[in-house]
């Protein structure tokens, strides 16, 4: 592995990277040396890791109980886009993130999936209003599941 200098010019090409990819964090060690830079969106998730797996089950019910494959094609479907723990709520005792009946913009936080020790904001793809609220707090999804429904 190439030996990497330490300097803001380096770190500015990794956040660069960061934004190209839309990756939430890039570590890199050389030896002894680490370096880890990390979006602001993801930073402001992950500090609540450990109280997350605390969090409970039943803290929010789901709005509607009907089948994921009748609504997987709903125009307005927000899908996982990863396997993982979703969250509704920044963390336990915290109001969730959206209910049904409130209006979102685009790119506006839904709710957070844990994947790979990682916390990952999942944003409204399109400003609405949300209608339908389908897993509850803490449970594991699967890529593509239905999650929400903004109209």
């Amino acid at each position: 592995m190439a030996k990497f200098e330490l300097d803001t010019e380096f770190v500015r090409k990794l956040a660069a990277i960061l934004e190209e990819t839309k990756l939430g964090e890039i570590e890199l060690a050389d030896g002894e040396r680490r370096i880890r830079v990390v979006r602001p969106a993801a930073a402001v998730v992950q500090a609540a890791p450990v109280m997350m797996a605390a969090a409970p089950a039943t803290a929010s019910a789901p709005a509607a109980a009907a089948p994921a494959g009748d609504l997987s094609k709903h125009p307005g479907v927000v899908k996982s886009p990863m396997v993982g723990t979703a969250y509704l709520a920044p963390e336990p005792g915290k109001p969730n993130f959206v209910s049904v009946g409130d209006k979102v913009t685009a790119g506006q936080t839904l709710l957070i999936i844990e994947a790979m020790k990682t916390f990952n904001p999942i944003k409204a793809p399109k400003g609405g209003t949300v209608t339908q609220i389908l897993i509850e707090n803490a449970v594991p999804v699967e890529f593509g599941e239905p999650l929400m429904i903004v109209e």
